[in-house]
């Protein structure tokens, strides 16, 4: 017989602890030195390659490891913590949220439920959430991957509460009419993909016309429900969008609660960009009418700078919360004592394995405080605002969308009219800041107007940036111009 047993410990924690000690030191370094790099590179093919190797079959010393991590990875990062990287809307993380991350994984608890301190916290940063964002105290929620399954969870809820059915004893295809969910036509796509994905189909999701800036056509809303009524379809849930992803435009949320509050229907907030503006004080009024959801999405890992991932949901209900989701085998039996006793965090949401994301939250918040978010907040907003002075000033530069939030829409312009024209330029003056590493924007097309798309939700982003980033857009567009002019 084989007494012999392995574990994946060390023998001697001292080579770990020293490896440890010089990962720590690298990563200091590695924020500490961002202005002095590129925001992105294109990998070489040796690296690509390198990805694409088989299985270890054997063991490696780590010290190898980690330096074919620092080779290999750390160079070819997205370069969402660079202060010029503005590209979609991604916060830029923080080291102590970093820390919170190891801490998390060292500590090694499933937040799927139980008796434990890790549990308590995650509860009490949801209980955080439902503070700042304007709910009761007995309101429910629970933290997500993200943004998307956010909205899953709250899409999950609604259906089921607006169904006129017990949804989860019979299936959809036992509802006495088919559900309509309302959003403006500027909605995230993870809606759409949300309520395909419950059985209720595309055609669930009306588009409602938006506006000249971006929001939500509230006359436009009435009148769908109206005609919906009519037709037999029965109006289930009005998004309203806290910061459109396109241009950040925010619906009127105290209208569109009135008309849900009138209609009995569920009033659900995507703040995944702007429900954090309720702690930004010159600006939080722009999402008043938000406390009154039924439910609402969040994302800290957007503008509290959490490592990725961490999103929010919270349900004003409860109960309604609790029982979308409970369940429970046999091999899972919840007690008053012992390690399983407590609040189970499965009951709330689709995993039962779930990170302890929320150590990362915690401490980051607990070390800055909710006040200094806020101001970081206000300040990227402040600094769109100073780059649209900046894009106005040029004559070569046009702002395509109204400037709400901190989402700057704008194109260069050259002697021409043509829009297909203006798409390739912008597309290639986009594609040279990116691949020359200086700044990240993204493009999008409003109106069918294409342009480029600078999202300012980054910590370390200074005005300076935005001066040598418009200095830059009108270098490359004149280089551009003065080679279709030469023919080349």
């Amino acid at each position: 017989m084989n007494n012999f047993e392995e574990t994946l410990d060390p023998e001697d924690w001292e080579p770990s602890r020293r490896l440890a000690h010089d990962m720590v030191d690298d990563a200091i370094r590695h924020l500490d030195t961002v202005r002095e790099r590129g925001v992105w590179q294109e990998m070489p093919d040796h690296v690509r390659a390198h990805f694409k190797t088989p299985a270890p079959m054997g063991p490696q010393e780590l010290e190898a490891v980690y330096e074919e991590l620092r080779e290999n990875l750390l160079p070819y990062s997205m370069g969402n913590i660079q202060p010029r990287f503005w590209g979609w809307y991604m916060g830029s993380g923080n080291f102590t949220g970093a820390l919170g991350d190891f801490l998390a994984a060292v500590e090694g608890s499933n937040l799927g439920g139980g008796n434990s301190a890790a549990v308590m916290l995650d509860s009490q940063v949801v209980d955080w959430f439902k503070e700042l964002m304007g709910f009761p105290p007995s309101a429910s929620g629970t933290l997500t991957s993200g943004g998307s399954m956010a909205n899953m969870v709250a899409h999950t809820v609604a259906r089921n509460v607006m169904a006129g059915i017990d949804v989860r004893a019979d299936g959809i295809m036992a509802m006495p009419q088919p559900l309509r969910f309302y959003a403006s036509d500027q909605v995230h796509s993870c809606h759409q993909k949300a309520l395909e994905s419950l059985g209720l189909g595309a055609r669930s999701l009306a588009e409602i016309p938006s506006d000249d800036h971006q929001k939500m056509d509230i006359a436009a809303l009435e009148k769908a429900i109206l005609e919906d009524i009519a037709a037999g379809i029965k109006p289930a849930c009005v998004i309203g969008t806290a910061g459109t992803t396109n241009t950040g435009a925010l619906d009127d949320l105290n209208a569109i609660a009135e008309i849900c509050q009138r209609h009995a229907i569920w009033f659900h907030v995507d703040g995944c960009i702007g429900a954090l503006l309720r702690i930004a004080p010159k600006h939080k009024a722009l999402v008043d009418g938000m406390e009154l959801a039924d439910s609402i999405a969040l994302d800290p890992h957007k503008w509290l700078h959490t490592p990725f991932e961490a999103g929010c949901v919270l349900l004003r209900d409860a109960k309604q919360h609790y029982e979308t989701f409970e369940m429970h085998g046999e091999y899972l039996q919840l007690q008053t004592r012992g390690v399983i006793a407590g609040k189970f965090l499965g009951d709330y949401g689709f995993e039962l394995s779930r990170g302890f994301k929320a150590l990362k939250i915690w401490m980051s918040l607990k070390e800055n405080g909710v006040e200094k978010f806020g101001r970081l907040i206000d300040q990227n907003i402040e600094q769109a605002q100073y780059l649209e002075q900046l894009v106005r000033s040029q004559p070569k530069l046009e702002i395509v969308a109204p400037v709400g939030l901190n989402i700057i829409c704008f194109r260069y312009v050259n002697n021409t009219t043509d829009e297909a024209a203006l798409r390739e330029i912008n597309t290639e003056i986009m594609l040279r800041l990116q691949e020359s590493g200086f700044a990240v924007p993204s493009d999008t097309t409003i109106a069918g107007k294409h342009c480029l798309r600078v999202a300012i939700n980054n910590h370390r982003t200074k005005r300076e940036d935005l001066d040598f980033f418009i200095d830059k857009v009108l270098e490359c567009g004149a280089d551009l111009e003065l080679q279709a002019a030469n023919g080349s």
